[in-house]
């Protein structure tokens, strides 16, 4: 019997799971749209490799991982800037690379930015879950984050490897700008509050993850005490706990929450590559 074609995680790294486009649509039923932080990275790295873009890949974080490939393929690295080696041999990120059968596949630290996105030919053909193969880190809808020693079904390969003659780096900037539209409860603060969003920095702190980027700054000042009850949540939503310090919320977020929102950014996928420490600047959607 002809065993199914895998990949075979060596070392998963401090966090790699699968992702798609996500779960767009059921928010009503409580559930966030999930999928890659990098959308377009993701659709990137399939076009390279042939795949439809909602194929699944993994999305990998900061330190990389080591993953061998029972069957020859064609994989595409995007996203962060990381070394890529199939067995001794190096490869580019950005570039569709030939994998022989049983090649050890290496993809390095991030020097630059946070998460690199692996696509490979066929895609990754765990079973969908409400119509996608996405790994959601706080409802813990869809496959878990990867460990040491986990397999993954790959699926049949669709089309050819894209022609690649150049590779374009987008190497994260230093300081990440994000256009804010003020509200729903933006009357809940201090018109203090909303200047110094508009106009002191912040940075990202240690403990963001998927679910939401925490930032550290000059605090934001309620005008109104008391509780609110909760209420829906979206993607980018910036959400001001009782510490006085924003939250935007990423991929993985809640449906509702009970601190009140200051206000909503536009595009939250720069945070995807933001390490800790990174400048943060808001600004309205005027400019």
């Amino acid at each position: 019997m002809t065993r199914p074609a895998e990949i075979e995680v060596l070392r998963a790294g401090p966090l790699t799971t699968v992702q798609d486009l996500g779960r767009p649509g059921w928010a009503h039923l409580g559930v966030p749209r999930s999928g890659a932080l990098d959308p377009a990275a993701l659709r990137l790295a399939n076009r390279l490799v042939g795949n439809p873009e909602r194929a699944a890949g993994l999305e990998i974080t900061l330190t990389g991982c080591v993953l061998r490939l029972t069957r020859a393929t064609t994989v595409a690295v995007t996203g962060a800037e990381v070394p890529v080696r199939a067995g001794d041999r190096p490869g580019d990120a950005g570039r569709p690379l030939t994998v022989p059968a049983g090649t050890v596949l290496r993809i390095g630290p991030a020097s630059r930015g946070v998460r690199s996105w692996l696509a490979v030919a066929g895609g990754i053909d765990v079973p969908p879950v409400l119509g996608s193969r996405a790994t959601d880190t706080l409802s813990g809808l869809g496959p878990p984050p990867l460990r040491d020693g986990d397999r993954l079904p790959l699926g049949e390969p669709l089309g050819e490897p894209a022609p690649v003659d150049l590779t374009v780096s987008t190497a994260p900037p230093p300081e990440v700008h994000l256009t804010l539209r003020p509200g729903p409860r933006d009357d809940w603060f201090t018109p203090t509050a909303l200047d110094r969003l508009l106009g002191t920095a912040y940075t990202v702190s240690p403990v963001s993850n998927r679910v939401g980027a925490r930032l550290a700054g000059a605090p934001l000042p309620r005008a109104v005490a008391g509780e609110l009850p909760s209420e829906g949540i979206v993607l980018g939503a910036v959400q001001v706990p009782a510490d006085g310090q924003p939250l935007i919320f990423l991929a993985d977020h809640p449906t509702t929450g009970g601190y009140p929102v200051i206000g909503v950014v536009a595009d939250v996928t720069p945070l995807a590559q933001a390490r800790p420490g990174t400048t943060v600047r808001f600004h309205g959607p005027q400019r």
